[in-house]
């Protein structure tokens, strides 16, 4: 118990160092902008004052960016897709395998699920003893299971998912604009740098590697972003591009794809003055997603406003909440 605990611990201390890196490398450039290129090399105070004030939205908009998408915690099942104490209790009390299937099928009745595990059975989360909304995960690195989990990013140590996705893009984009905006204006020194029009000193490496880090930093975000981009229009998670979300009628990799609009407006939310924000807006509350084919969604009108189904402030559930599932439909105990 001790070794794993210890085990543990050096995980999650390990786990930090790509962090680490990345804000190592960013103080980096921050120190070598400012003072080695705007401060010592520039000698036009008008070109300072520019350069200086661009940079700084660039870094603090990157920066907020960044700690949203480290320090935001992922989203997990709310407590109506959790076992109660005497579901649990019913449960491990019953030694009959389709018994306890049975016992989950009528709590399953209640939710709004309607992905399946790859055998067509519902989904249930043995480690965390909870039905796993659609398009959620367990992630084996923070122990939990993840609402709209796209993947565990090591560069931000963290689970991107539901509660973070927003911010995560924006963390591409403005690392792009950093790496971007930092190239352009190094350029001409960088030259001057290389063919000698300037004398050498601590500033001539500080541009030069400040040129190559950005460009190698934009060229691998310029492929990240794309792909995520591609991702959002097409209303599909990583995990999702890899494995298409099983439904009661098959696989289908566009089953959650209601039209570019709408795909962004899920991420971004209406208020398009805060897209480029790294503030939450993203729509509802990330256990039910709008289907592509919202006939199954007809066969129960509670779904319709899936405001009905959601927690009171208190926790506490509001109304009658019952679904025709089909009975037939078992339990799969499965860990992701």
């Amino acid at each position: 118990m001790a070794l794993s605990r210890g085990l543990r611990c050096c995980q999650r201390v390990f786990s930090w160092i790509p962090v680490l890196i990345i804000t190592s490398v960013v103080l980096w450039s921050y120190y070598a902008y400012v003072f080695e290129l705007c401060l010592f090399t520039l000698t036009n105070t008008l070109e300072k004052v520019a350069y200086l004030l661009a940079f700084h939205i660039c870094f603090v908009m990157f920066s907020w960016t960044y700690w949203k998408s480290i320090f935001t915690p992922p989203a997990s099942p709310c407590k109506k897709f959790q076992l109660s104490y005497s579901d649990k209790q019913r449960y491990e009390m019953e030694e009959r395998p389709d018994a306890q299937k049975q016992i989950l099928v009528e709590i399953a009745k209640k939710l709004p699920i309607f992905t399946r595990a790859q055998s067509g059975a519902i989904r249930f989360c043995d480690r965390c003893q909870v039905l796993k909304p659609d398009r959620c995960h367990h992630c084996s690195v923070c122990e939990t299971c993840v609402l709209k989990m796209d993947h565990h990013c090591p560069w931000v140590n963290n689970c991107v998912g539901f509660s973070n996705y927003k911010f995560f893009l924006l963390f591409l984009s403005y690392s792009m604009l950093y790496c971007v905006f930092i190239a352009a204006t190094v350029f001409q020194y960088f030259l001057k740098f290389w063919v000698g029009d300037l004398p050498n000193g601590p500033a001539k490496f500080h541009v030069l590697f400040l040129m190559f880090v950005a460009l190698m930093f934009f060229v691998s975000l310029m492929f990240l972003f794309g792909y995520h981009c591609w991702l959002v229009a097409k209303n599909r998670s990583t995990l999702e591009a890899f494995s298409a979300p099983v439904f009661v009628s098959g696989p289908d990799r566009n089953g959650f794809n209601v039209g570019i609009r709408r795909n962004l407006l899920q991420v971004f939310g209406e208020n398009r003055r805060l897209w480029f924000i790294p503030v939450f807006t993203s729509e509802g509350n990330g256990h039910y997603f709008a289907l592509k084919n919202r006939s199954s969604e007809s066969h129960n009108p509670l779904l319709a406003n899936e405001d009905m189904w959601e927690e009171s402030d208190d926790g506490s559930e509001e109304g009658s909440l019952v679904e025709d599932h089909d009975p037939s439909v078992t339990i799969e105990m499965e860990e992701e």
